[in-house]
C-alpha cells in the first residue's frame, strides 16, 4: 500500500510539473537557471516552478520553491533571473522577512533609499509598508521570503516599478 501511495504522489507531482512547464513555455528551463545561479556569488537554493500565478506582478521571470509551509509560517525560495523584480506591494497582517542566498538585488520601503540585498543580508519589510524587491539590473537573485499564514496575512499589488529608475540603479551606490 506504501508503494501504491508513492507512485500516485510521483505521478500527481509529475503531472503538477508538466502543468507548470506547459504554462511557462516562455520560461527556461530550471536546469538552465539553476546552472546560472550556480555562477553567482552565496549559496545555491532550489529554483522551484516558474512562478506563473505572479508574473503579471513582475517585471520579468521568477521562480518559485516552496521550502517549509508548517503551522504559521511560510518559508520560500524565489529565484530572480536577469533584473526581475516585483512591482509594488503591500503585506497585510504580516511582515516578510527576506534573506539574501545569491546574485544581487535590491529591496526598497516607499520612501526610503534603495538597500543592496546580497548573499547573508537579511532584511525585514514591516507588515503594512509599500516595497518592492528582486534582481539587480542584468543579474540573478534568489532569497527567502518567510511570512506568516493565517487568514488575515494577504498581499496587496500595486504599480510597477518605475524603469527607468530600477535601470539607473546598476550606475548609483545604494545602501548597504
Amino acid at each position: 500500500m506504501i508503494s501504491l501511495k508513492k507512485t500516485l504522489a510521483t505521478l500527481a507531482a509529475a503531472c503538477l510539473v508538466t502543468g507548470a512547464q506547459t504554462q511557462a513555455a516562455d520560461y527556461p528551463s530550471a536546469e538552465e537557471v539553476a546552472a546560472k545561479v550556480a555562477n553567482e556569488s552565496g549559496t545555491f537554493f532550489p529554483v522551484g516552478s516558474p512562478n506563473v500565478n505572479y508574473e503579471k506582478y513582475f517585471t520579468g521571470q521568477t521562480y518559485l520553491a516552496p521550502l517549509s509551509v508548517k503551522d504559521s509560517i511560510n518559508v520560500a525560495c524565489v529565484t530572480f533571473i536577469d533584473g526581475a523584480h516585483t512591482f509594488w506591494h503591500i503585506h497585510h497582517g504580516s511582515c516578510q522577512i527576506l534573506v539574501a542566498e545569491s546574485g544581487a538585488g535590491y529591496v526598497q520601503l516607499w520612501g526610503q533609499e534603495v538597500v543592496e540585498l546580497k548573499p547573508g543580508v537579511v532584511f525585514t519589510v514591516p507588515e503594512g509598508v509599500k516595497h518592492w524587491h528582486g534582481a539587480a539590473p542584468g543579474r540573478m537573485m534568489q532569497h527567502l521570503s518567510i511570512m506568516q499564514v493565517n487568514d488575515k496575512v494577504s498581499t496587496e499589488w500595486l504599480e510597477p516599478v518605475d524603469e527607468e529608475f530600477f535601470e539607473s540603479l546598476s550606475k548609483q551606490e545604494v545602501t548597504q
